[in-house]
């Protein structure tokens, strides 16, 4: 299976959120996501979708997670997300993205923002 990658882009503040973001949008790349793989370097993340929730366990290091509606807007971001943490449930999320720690900070990235997804 060959890995799609995405660019994601805020619209208002026009910071990249990544470069290199790999789309899991079946069932087994969304269940295992970042288990048992190195931490994302940054310019990558991991785009899941569908999901409005995302667990932490067995998960080695922290992660940004940013929720996003069907339209693009973010619902609601969780900065440095530890392990063993879960976010079970966003009203309104359709995706999440799972980003280095400090992407959300680094790129001002609230919700209301709008994303752009576009081929990388």
């Amino acid at each position: 299976m060959t890995t799609r990658l995405v660019r994601i882009e805020n619209d208002r503040t026009g910071a990249v959120l990544g470069e290199r973001v790999r789309l899991a949008d079946r069932a087994w790349p969304r269940m295992r996501g970042y288990l048992g793989s190195p931490a994302p370097q940054d310019g990558e993340g991991l785009l899941l979708r569908p999901c409005n929730g995302v667990h932490m366990f067995g998960m080695r290091y922290a992660l940004d997670v940013v929720f996003v509606s069907r339209n693009g807007s973010v619902v609601r971001t969780y900065e440095a997300l530890a392990p063993g943490r879960a976010v079970p449930w966003v009203r309104h999320a359709h995706e999440a993205i799972e980003l280095p720690p400090g992407t959300i900070a680094a790129t001002e990235t609230q919700p209301g923002d709008r994303l752009r997804f576009e081929p990388s």
